[in-house]
């Protein structure tokens, strides 16, 4: 169990679905918030929802004088949680480059950016909290994923090789791995979405594991273990059975 009360947490990506539910669970439980979007007036409308303190502080992760900004604003940060997220539905039959690059720069590369900022000042003290939030498309080639699943796997491995390096330091990484949930990114999925979720009960599910020690959750737990095991279906079969 991790103590929260009056701990300093930034969470980047807070302005509606996920981001926005898991900062009501760290809210409830007493941490100070700093909540980081683009947009400022969706940030007001979180953070006047929250029962406890929340700071402001607007960010564009695709910009590096604006993460530079932004880092300072936050200020002696505890915890670092990466809700970050851009998406659209494509096929690389429809590839739309513009879409891709922004998936991939929000998505990998605009993590990367806060990351940077961060991650020394943790490791330089030798204390810190850091939450990436990945995606179960990022496990394996998925057709209709082109430029998320790619940069989610590039996000994951980012978080696996970061745990593996400081696993033994004062700075804890951990990982989660969402499936399909209901926001205003998966509203524009014209397919249906096994085993869809809610934010609150998704958010429920990631304050539960960062609550803990363990270092990644793959939930929902059925959907997840069939993703998992696919990594081990020789690709004739898997894409087969993907297709």
């Amino acid at each position: 169990m991790r103590e929260w009360q009056g701990k300093r947490y930034w969470i980047v990506g807070a302005s509606a679905g996920l981001g926005a539910a898991v900062a009501r669970k760290l809210s409830k439980v007493g941490a100070h918030l700093v909540l980081s979007a683009r947009d400022e007036d969706d940030l007001k409308s979180v953070a006047a929802d929250l029962p406890g303190r929340a700071e402001i502080v607007p960010c564009d992760v695709q910009d590096n004088d604006s993460v530079k900004r932004a880092t300072e604003a936050a200020g002696d940060i505890d915890g670092l949680i990466w809700m970050g997220g851009a998406y659209w539905p494509q096929k690389a039959t429809e590839w739309n480059a513009e879409q891709v690059e922004t998936m991939f720069d929000v998505n990998l590369t605009g993590a990367a950016r806060v990351l940077g900022q961060v991650v020394p000042k943790f490791v330089e003290r030798d204390r810190g909290h850091i939450v990436l939030t990945g995606s179960l498309s990022g496990f394996r080639g998925l057709p209709g994923a082109t430029g998320y699943g790619a940069s989610k796997a590039g996000l994951m491995y980012l978080a696996e090789g970061m745990y593996a390096d400081l696993r033994n330091t004062g700075v804890d990484v951990q990982l989660v791995n969402p499936g399909f949930v209901r926001t205003r990114l998966t509203d524009k999925n014209d397919f249906k979405m096994p085993f869809i979720m809610d934010p609150d009960p998704a958010a429920s599910i990631i304050f539960e594991h960062i609550n803990g020690d363990g270092f990644k959750r793959n939930f929902p737990a059925h959907f997840g273990a069939m993703f998992r095991l696919s990594q081990f279906l020789p690709d004739a079969l898997y894409y087969r059975l993907v297709s």
